[in-house]
C-alpha cells in the first residue's frame, strides 16, 4: 500500500487534487470533514460523541477522530492505499496515525504539501464562497485567521514528516492539470 498525506492551507486545492489522484491510482480519499459528516449522520457511537462536543462549541478530541479514521481504514482493506486530507493536524495526530498504520503493517509513504501564497488563497476561497454556501468562505478576515491557524498549529506536521524524509513541497500555483502531473511524479517516486 502507498499512503499519502495531501497537505496545505485551506483553499490550496487539496480536494480537487485528491479527486484526481483517486481516479488515477484507485486510492481511498479520507477527508476528516467527510468522516465527521458520515459518522454523525449515521449516529454511530463516535458520531454521537463528536456531535456532543460540537454542540458545546468544543473541538472533537483526537481520540474520537482517530477512532473514526481507524474504522474507515479497517473497513477498506482492499484499496491500494489511502489519501489523508485534513489529517493529521498536529504532532499528536501524526503519532496516532503512524501507530494506527503500523498496527496494520503500513506506513505513510509521502506527505505532499501544496504551497500557495496567502493572497492567492484568499482570492480562491472568496471565489469558492460564491457557490459553497459556507459563511466562512466569504469574509477575508476569517479566511486570514484560518490561514494563520494553519501556519501556527498545523505546519509542524510538515516538519514531523520532513524529519523522516517523507515531506515534500509542491507548487500549488498553476493549472489543475500541471499541479496534478507534478503530484503524480512525486507520488510515483515512492517505493
Amino acid at each position: 500500500m502507498k499512503n499519502l498525506i495531501l497537505f496545505g492551507p485551506p483553499g490550496s486545492g487539496k480536494g480537487t487534487q485528491a479527486a484526481k489522484l483517486v481516479e488515477k491510482y484507485g486510492l481511498l480519499h479520507i477527508s476528516t470533514g467527510d468522516l465527521f459528516r458520515s459518522e454523525m449522520s449515521q449516529d454511530t457511537p463516535l458520531g454521537i460523541e463528536a456531535k456532543n462536543f460540537i454542540a458545546k462549541g468544543q473541538l472533537v478530541p483526537d481520540e474520537v477522530t482517530i477512532g473514526m479514521l481507524r474504522n474507515r481504514v479497517i473497513s477498506n482493506p482492499d484499496v491500494p492505499g489511502y489519501i489523508f486530507d485534513g489529517f493529521p493536524r498536529n504532532i499528536a495526530q501524526c503519532e496516532a496515525l503512524d501507530e494506527l498504520l503500523a498496527a496494520l503493517n503500513q506506513d505513510i509513504h509521502r506527505l505532499l504539501m501544496l504551497e500557495v501564497a496567502d493572497q492567492e488563497i484568499i482570492t480562491r476561497i472568496l471565489s469558492r464562497g460564491q457557490s459553497s454556501g459556507r459563511t466562512d468562505d466569504n469574509d477575508p478576515a476569517i479566511i486570514q485567521h484560518r490561514i494563520d491557524v494553519y501556519k501556527s498549529e498545523t505546519m509542524p506536521v510538515f516538519g514531523y514528516y520532513a524529519e523522516k524524509g517523507k515531506a515534500f513541497k509542491m507548487d500549488g500555483i498553476g493549472t489543475i492539470q500541471h499541479i496534478f502531473e507534478a503530484l503524480c511524479r512525486s507520488f510515483d517516486e515512492t517505493t
